[in-house]
């Protein structure tokens, strides 16, 4: 079993199927490698010395092409909790892909919370159970 069918199986998403639909990259924006921070280096500019209260933002995409807004929230070191439960199981898998693979990148994690519905942290947020 390959390893995204594992990540499939595991989130509760079911087999991973074969992605029908080709990707829109209608919405690409080149960025230098200058204008990548990594979120704690935002958050220390932005926050200085005094500590803001954590924020948690909730989407539910409704297609794969609202995925930049999840990335843009992450890396901006925001805990986001995604429904995907509006997507087809296709679409829901990619979704969940591209999260998985954003928080690897960034150091963060993800957790399934509910059928259909999981939880993105940033490197520096705590996720505990109880």
């Amino acid at each position: 079993m390959g390893a995204v069918r594992k990540v499939a199986s595991y989130l509760g998403l079911g087999e991973a199927e074969q992605y029908d639909e080709s990707y829109d990259y209608e919405d690409e924006v080149e960025v230098e490698d200058d204008d990548w921070e990594s979120a704690s280096e935002r958050a220390a500019k932005r926050w200085g010395a005094v500590s803001e209260p954590s924020r948690i933002v909730m989407l539910a995409p409704l297609k794969y092409n609202d995925a930049p807004v999840i990335g843009q929230h992450f890396r901006e070191g925001q805990t986001v909790i995604m429904d995907v439960s509006g997507m087809s199981t296709a679409e829901a898998t990619r979704m969940v892909d591209f999260v998985a693979g954003l928080a690897y990148g960034c150091e963060g994690r993800i957790e399934r919370i509910a059928e259909k519905v999981f939880l993105l942290a940033p490197a520096e947020v705590e996720i505990t159970s109880g």
